[in-house]
């Protein structure tokens, strides 16, 4: 009898332990999924995916007027935006600007006051969270459970079971060179491993809309390229996705529409060309032997950087390229490089926030 008593005494606090875990587990996962629906099932089937009419000029989001306030703070303010499908948008904007809090109101974390906010065509409900895949910019695994295990559980939030789900995990982990992690606790992979991993687990579920806050802070270059990889590959398979971050470069790189928001307040926005067009500096990026009486000519150039082997002059006024070229050659000076220089987004967002800030 004592020894029945023990045993049962053990299983109560096994299955004690197991459901506070449990809980633990579905309470840390809010941004994740607001409420947390079961499978319907015993087995996953992949499903068949609707070719959804979009309406809005083929925009999966938009945002119009929308604002947000916590108490006297005015996080968002009047912003609208658009979001067309199967592109990248970048977000950007420095630290503070509002970017979190427009995408906790796209994922419907939190609501805003005032405005609209539609995607796919409809208002913002919760049928819809399930085709949206989310990496917060607040990190957060369980330390203590393997990485396999954390990701069927993220899975399992998603409606995913089964076979497919395992396939699923095991895809994902071969895709970004984890694999042999696949059973290891969080807590022995580094940062951006972990990175990496929650960037499994808002994708696997297959969204249509993708949304990426800071998605490659921690990582080092060769990561950062493995993860850019991913998002572009998801962008050819006809995903639309949301990129958030203050890193311009890689910015630069990836997104074909920008929105820059800057102390709450949307400062430009448009195709990443056309924003570039419409900062036209009028530089040249030049390295020249001789010549040097034609630059110091400040009715053909105003301005001149210096660089680790080359030399940018920016032309004054009136002065035109080929101007300058000609004027180079014709002072018999030898031209190594001669190209025109368009603004940088890091030159743009430097110019721009510092002209909001004014």
């Amino acid at each position: 009898m004592q020894f029945l008593a023990k045993a049962q005494s053990k299983i109560l606090k096994l299955a004690k332990m197991t459901l506070n875990r449990a809980l633990n587990l579905l309470m840390k996962t809010f941004e994740l999924r607001r409420s947390y629906k079961p499978a319907r099932s015993k087995t996953f089937n992949l499903p068949m995916k609707q070719n959804f009419v979009m309406q809005n000029n083929d925009y999966t989001l938009k945002l119009e007027n929308v604002t947000k306030s916590f108490d006297e703070f005015v996080a968002v303010s009047n912003l609208s935006m658009g979001v067309r499908r199967a592109r990248i948008f970048g977000l950007l904007g420095p630290n503070g600007a509002g970017k979190t809090t427009s995408i906790r109101m796209i994922v419907n974390i939190t609501r805003p006051d005032s405005g609209r906010i539609e995607l796919f065509g409809q208002e913002m409900n919760v049928d819809l969270q399930d085709r949206i895949g989310y990496l917060p910019e607040e990190r957060g695994l369980y330390k203590k459970m393997k990485i396999g295990e954390q990701l069927r559980f993220f899975g399992e939030l998603k409606d995913m079971s089964g076979r497919v789900l395992d396939q699923t995990v095991d895809l994902w982990l071969e895709k970004l060179k984890l694999s042999e992690w696949k059973n290891k606790k969080a807590m022995e992979l580094s940062k951006g491993m972990q990175q990496k991993i929650q960037f499994i687990a808002a994708v696997m579920h297959d969204p249509d809309l993708i949304i990426l806050d800071e998605p490659f802070a921690g990582l080092d270059p060769i990561n950062v390229d493995l993860l850019k990889e991913q998002v572009l590959d998801l962008k050819g398979k006809g995903k639309t996705i949301i990129f958030s971050t203050h890193q311009m470069e890689v910015a630069e790189k990836i997104c074909d529409d920008i929105c820059l928001i800057n102390r709450s307040r949307k400062v430009l926005s448009g195709s990443l060309r056309e924003v570039k067009a419409s900062f036209g500096r009028n530089s040249v990026a030049l390295r020249v032997e001789g010549g040097d009486d034609v630059l110091e000519d400040r009715s053909l150039v105003t301005k001149i950087e210096t660089h680790s082997d080359e030399i940018e002059v920016l032309l004054a006024e009136g002065a035109s390229a080929q101007g300058l070229l000609k004027r180079l050659i014709d002072a018999g000076a030898t031209i190594m490089k001669f190209e025109m220089v368009e603004p940088s987004l890091h030159d743009i967002f430097v110019e721009e926030v510092g002209r909001s800030n004014s």
